[in-house]
C-alpha cells in the first residue's frame, strides 16, 4: 500500500461523486468507501486518508494516473486566489474548499464515453457504458477494465447495438477505434488544433473536443460552452435570471482568462450545491 499526498483540503467523497452520482461505473467502481480502477492490468483501489489517498497496489506508473484522475495537475490553490475578485466564486470557495475536479487518463475511453452520452440522460448513458464494458471489458478482481480500442474494432456493428448504442452511435465507436487518430500525438497540438483533429473524427464534434481539452488533456483555456448543464450553471451563477445561449456563454467565459477550465468545473460543482 501506497500513500499519495494532495494538497489539503481535500474531500476524497466528493471529488469522486461523478462517478456515482448517475449509477454504477463499473471501470470506476466504488465500493465499501474506495474507488477501484484496473491500472496496468491491475485491480487498484484508491482510499481516503489523513492528508491524501492510499493506494493498492501501487508502482511509480500506478501512482502516476491516479494522481492525474485525482485532478493533481489542476492548479486549485492558485485558481481559489485569483477569484477572490470574483464574488460568485467567492461563494462557492467554502462549500467547494475540498472539491478537486477528476479527470480521465484514459483517452480513448474518453471519446468512447463522449458518444455513449450524446443527446441522452446521463443515467441513460452509464447504463449504456457499463453494458459496454461487461460486452467488450475483462474483469479484473472487483472491477472490470474499459475495452481496449483494438477489442471494439474488432467488434461488429450489431454486438455493439445489442448493448444500447444507435446504429449511427455503433458506427461511431467502431470507426473511432478502427482511425488513425493519434490520442498520444494531441499533447503535442494547440487547442485549436485538437479541436479539429478531434471534430474531424465522424461523430465527434466540438462538445466532444472540448470536454477532451478539459478532462483528458486538462488544459487551462479548455470551455465547454456547448454543454448542457455548463450553460445552465452559469446561467444560474452569471445569467441575472436569463438562460443563456452557447454564444452568450463562451464570451462570458473570457471573463475567467486562463482559470476557464477550473472555473467551469467549480460552477458546475456548485450549481449541485445551490440549484
Amino acid at each position: 500500500m501506497d500513500f499519495l499526498a494532495l494538497p489539503q483540503p481535500y474531500d476524497f467523497e466528493a471529488s469522486t461523486e461523478r462517478y456515482r452520482s448517475h449509477g454504477t461505473d463499473l471501470a470506476n467502481l466504488w465500493r465499501d468507501g474506495g474507488l477501484h480502477r484496473v491500472i496496468a492490468g491491475r485491480d487498484v483501489r484508491v482510499e481516503a486518508a489523513p492528508g491524501g489517498v492510499r493506494i493498492e497496489p501501487s508502482d511509480v506508473g500506478i501512482a502516476s494516473a491516479v494522481s492525474f484522475a485525482l485532478g493533481l495537475p489542476l492548479d486549485l490553490q492558485g485558481f481559489w486566489k485569483w477569484a477572490a475578485a470574483d464574488p460568485v466564486l467567492v461563494a462557492l470557495a467554502e462549500p467547494l474548499s475540498g472539491y478537486r475536479p477528476p479527470l480521465v487518463a484514459d483517452r480513448f475511453e474518453m471519446l468512447v464515453t463522449s458518444i455513449t452520452a450524446q443527446q441522452v440522460s446521463l443515467y441513460s448513458a452509464f447504463a449504456v457504458r457499463s453494458r459496454l464494458i461487461q460486452r467488450f471489458g475483462i474483469e479484473v478482481g472487483s472491477v472490470w477494465a474499459f475495452p481496449t480500442r483494438e477489442r471494439l474494432a474488432q467488434a461488429a456493428e450489431s454486438e455493439v447495438r445489442e448493448v444500447g448504442f444507435s446504429t449511427r452511435k455503433a458506427e461511431y465507436v467502431i470507426g473511432l477505434a478502427q482511425s488513425d487518430l493519434d490520442l498520444e500525438a494531441l499533447d503535442r497540438l494547440s487547442d485549436e488544433q485538437v479541436i479539429a483533429t478531434i471534430t474531424a473524427e465522424r461523430g465527434l464534434g466540438r462538445w466532444t473536443a472540448d470536454w477532451f481539452l478539459a478532462r483528458a488533456l486538462a488544459r487551462a483555456d479548455a470551455w465547454p460552452a456547448g454543454d448542457l448543464a455548463v450553460r445552465k450553471a452559469v446561467s444560474f451563477f452569471y445569467g441575472g435570471g436569463s438562460n443563456l445561449d452557447e454564444a452568450e456563454v463562451r464570451d462570458l467565459g473570457q471573463r475567467f482568462g486562463r482559470w476557464r477550465n477550473i472555473a467551469c468545473h467549480m460552477l458546475l460543482a456548485g450549481a449541485r450545491v445551490y440549484g
